[in-house]
């Protein structure tokens, strides 16, 4: 999509993988269009972090057998952000496998004391998910109480011999348990943590993904998830899109300006008709003109190499939940052919079924801004019309570009309470470590999980890019790039089709007219809501 890097918008989105904050933080970056939702469980102590949630979302919803069809993500590489989720699901994979092995030495060997346990915090969590403070100073108090209290039946054991051991043991070993698993959670959370910042460092580890890679010829669940990211690749390169109303073309963002050139098709010499020609070879001249965008007169920089693509657009609702891609043997790889497509060109103008554009884009800011410039040509009649159209996706919100954020807190000092010192904190905290210890032996089988603690609903029609990128008009270079985009495209496809139009007896002043007209008007170009019409 353009020679552009695409990085920074990849590495964004990928850095939600790797994340610990709760996972309603992911809900400031809905937009107007594209809402995501937290769907909770029955119990808070089983409910998943940002990380965990989007990690197990994506993979579900990017590489499931049943899954509906996507929107290209562009911009960016999805395959790199599907990959950085199972690299974070493999992660977490090991230590839920370790903290397995210590609940079941720890918790279910001494099952009674577990419960107990698991109650105790339970009830903490949901006093101190309280709005009111006292509440929350409640279950602090009440943690305390019942700790004081098992230290006190530890040392004073109304039984003897086997339970009285064991009665001890049941309220020992879950605390043992949960020193040896707080370790272990710690570890794995700085290794988290280093990923989540490197990648928007501009660097990072690579994401291993173990899992995509079969061990023998019967390893059946690896190969499906490899097959499943090379369909995804697959319908990344799709010529099809989607046109939702308003909403704009799904993955390329709103229509902000629109521009005609529309004209009778008159011949040049009095009595005699004009060459027959068809759409396609005016779409055929315009695509050979965008390919030279990138030449210039002066030694400027200018546009990058842009990416020249047919499109078959089709429409749907505003609010449609899903979308389905062509099918049939005019449709290889999610590519609807070369004849087909350019039957949709000469016959498909009028009425319903699919249309034909062709687009030339632009990524740009490494992936935060994609320029779409789409054109189309339509002859009915007498009257040729050439109609080019701007749509602008901006950049991941703004949630995706923060780093991690150390644990720190800054207290007075003991003698010179004058002054300071920052303590670093763990990065794991007590309730943490016993979610984390529950839900463990439970993440071999997810809607289980997902039943006890909740999910994250991803908006649909789903695309990576899309789903949370924001307005370009908000960054003032951003919003200056895509209108100058606009006119040297609008231009070029004038030219292109004047040139056409002569060549086959047109008379071409009219449409020369209306063409410096058009571009007059493209001169000051301002983003406008042009999808939405005052009727």
């Amino acid at each position: 999509m353009g020679s552009a890097g695409q990085t920074a918008a990849t590495n964004a989105l990928a850095s939600a993988a790797y994340r610990d904050s709760p996972a309603e933080e992911i809900l400031k970056a809905n937009s107007e269009w594209h809402k995501s939702e937290v769907k909770k469980g029955k119990f808070s102590l089983f409910e998943p972090n940002l990380g965990e949630a989007f990690s197990n979302a994506v993979r579900v919803r990017m590489l499931g057998g049943a899954r509906g069809a996507l929107i290209q993500s562009f911009g960016t590489d999805p395959q790199t952000v599907v990959e950085h989720c199972l690299a974070a699901s493999h992660i977490r994979k090991e230590r839920d496998t370790k903290l397995s092995v210590i609940m079941a030495v720890c918790g279910l060997l001494f099952l009674p004391g577990l419960l107990l346990w698991m109650g105790v915090f339970q009830l903490r969590r949901t006093i101190a998910g309280s709005a009111n403070k006292r509440a929350g100073t409640l279950g602090t108090l009440l943690l305390v109480a019942i700790g004081g209290l098992a230290l006190i039946l530890l040392l004073r054991l109304p039984f003897t011999g086997f339970w009285g051991y064991y009665l001890r043991g049941m309220i020992v070993a879950p605390v043992i348990g949960w020193l040896l698993a707080r370790r272990i959670c710690e570890a794995t959370a700085k290794d988290l943590r280093e990923r989540w910042d490197g990648l928007l460092s501009g660097g990072g580890i690579g994401a291993k993904t173990p899992d995509t890679v079969p061990g023998g010829p019967h390893d059946s669940a690896r190969e499906q998830l490899r097959q499943g990211l090379e369909k995804l690749s697959a319908e990344q390169r799709s010529n099809s899109v989607f046109y939702a109303g308003p909403k704009g073309i799904l993955g390329m963002g709103t229509r902000w300006g629109s521009w005609q050139m529309a004209e009778e098709l008159v011949s040049k010499v009095p009595g005699k008709e004009i060459n027959q020609f068809r759409s396609w070879d005016v779409i055929r001249a315009i695509h050979d003109k965008l390919k030279l965008l990138e030449r210039g007169p002066l030694n400027s920089g200018g546009f990058p190499a842009p990416s020249v693509k047919h499109w078959i657009v089709s429409p749907v609702g505003e609010n449609a939940g899903s979308v389905s891609r062509p099918e049939g043997q005019e449709v290889e790889s999610f590519q609807i052919k070369g004849h087909e497509i350019q039957r949709i060109c000469n016959h498909q103008q009028f009425g319903s079924g699919d249309r034909h554009y062709l687009g030339v884009q632009f990524t740009l800011w490494d992936g935060q801004l994609v320029i779409t410039m789409m054109i189309t040509v339509t002859v009915l009649h007498e009257t040729l019309r050439v109609e080019v159209t701007g749509h602008a996706l901006g950049p991941v919100h703004g949630f995706f570009t923060t780093k991690s954020s150390p644990k720190t807190v800054t207290v007075n000092k003991t003698i010179r309470f004058w002054e300071t010192r920052t303590r670093t904190l763990p990065l794991v905290e007590t309730r943490e470590v016993v979610r984390l210890m529950v839900r463990a032996p439970l993440t071999w089988y997810p809607p289980l999980l997902e039943f006890l603690g909740g999910k994250l609903a991803l908006p649909e029609p789903f695309g990576l890019r899309h789903a949370w990128a924001e307005k370009p008009w908000r960054h003032r270079f951003m919003a200056d790039d895509a209108m100058r985009a606009a006119t040297p495209v609008l231009r070029v496809a004038h030219a292109a089709a004047l040139r056409v139009l002569e060549e086959n007896g047109v008379d071409t002043d009219r449409f020369a007219g209306r063409s410096m007209a058009v571009s007059g008007a493209v001169q000051d170009p301002a983003p406008k809501k042009a999808d939405l019409y005052d009727a």
